[in-house]
């Protein structure tokens, strides 16, 4: 998992417990995920982060994947009420704590991730 490189300078938003955004583990520090975007501070600026592809969140085809958080027939897009995560070169959706991505007539599963309570 790494940090991004597009940096934002202001932000009138700030990241915090209880602010309202879902906060994710990420590495060593975590993150905040703002309207597919994950957001992390670092002094005075906010850095964009993506979850790497890797072991723990693979971004291979799992066409066996049984999800029971929403109906098989459910459509992830920007009004979809998951959120989207940025992974590897692409967007998942968060949905009961692992990433999916819609693959043709499926979702892939692309690993967990830990949401901060």
């Amino acid at each position: 998992m790494s940090q991004g490189t597009h940096n934002h300078a202001s932000h009138d938003h700030q990241h915090t417990s209880g602010c309202g955004h879902t906060a994710v583990q990420h590495g060593d520090h975590v993150d905040y995920l703002h309207e597919g975007h994950l957001h992390r501070k670092t002094g005075q600026q906010y850095n964009e982060c993506h979850i790497e592809a890797n072991t723990a969140n693979p971004a291979q085809c799992t066409p066996k994947h049984a999800c029971t958080s929403h109906a098989k027939d459910h459509q992830h897009g920007s009004q979809c009420g998951h959120e989207a995560v940025p992974h590897g070169d692409h967007l998942d959706y968060l949905v009961g704590g692992h990433l999916h991505h819609p693959h043709g007539t499926h979702c892939d599963d692309h690993g967990a991730l830990r949401v901060v309570t």
